[in-house]
């Protein structure tokens, strides 16, 4: 059990190596070129990747919220934060300090782990993929999607799922236009619709 723990170690630092060298080597020189960059610390950058769901329905089963933290922890390889409603909302059944959602924020090696893992393993599981789309951008160089399902990470067993769950997934980068985030992702190896 050791030696197999000891192997996805290894290859998720790989992983991440991998997805580091690329940017160095493939991903700088090309942005530097597409759009004129003088200085090399002006190309944009993948600063943190969050990743964060809604308890919805399960916030009062204390054993379904430790489910969800699990398999998160397995998706992100880092534990998650529970957060908690600010204020009462009577429609909704919540009071103030209520669990109503997880998140997970990743930066440096995990980050790079992540992505590598959710462009090349996870996405091409998505039933009909056809790319992400392109139009998610906020104006300020951040890239958010949804994930409907959590089973197209593979460290989700489809026979110990309590409950089919979706989550978004934010990219944050430093770049100060939607096309320099744009060219940054699509340059890492994000697969976005024609």
């Amino acid at each position: 059990m050791a030696e197999k723990t000891q192997v996805a170690k290894v290859t998720a630092t790989e992983s991440a190596c991998r997805v580091r060298e690329q940017y160095k080597n493939e991903v700088v020189p090309y942005l530097m070129k597409h759009f004129n960059y003088k200085n090399v610390n002006q190309v944009p950058k993948l600063v943190k990747i969050t990743i964060n769901g809604g308890l919805g329905d399960v916030k009062d089963n204390a054993k379904s919220v430790q489910t969800v933290e699990k398999e998160l922890a397995l998706i992100a390889g880092q534990k998650p934060v529970l957060t908690k409603a600010k204020k009462s909302v009577a429609n909704f059944k919540v009071r103030e300090g209520m669990n109503v959602g997880i998140k997970v924020t990743l930066r440096g090696e995990r980050m790079f782990q992540f992505f590598d893992k959710f462009v090349s393993i996870a996405l091409p599981r998505v039933r009909d993929f056809k790319g992400v789309p392109d139009k998610s951008f906020d104006g300020r160089g951040n890239y958010a999607m949804g994930i409907k399902e959590q089973l197209i990470f593979p460290e989700i067993q489809y026979d110990q799922v309590e409950k089919i769950r979706g989550f978004d997934i934010c990219f944050v980068t430093t770049a100060k236009t939607d096309e320099e985030a744009y060219q940054l992702l699509k340059a890492m190896g994000m697969p976005f619709k024609a």
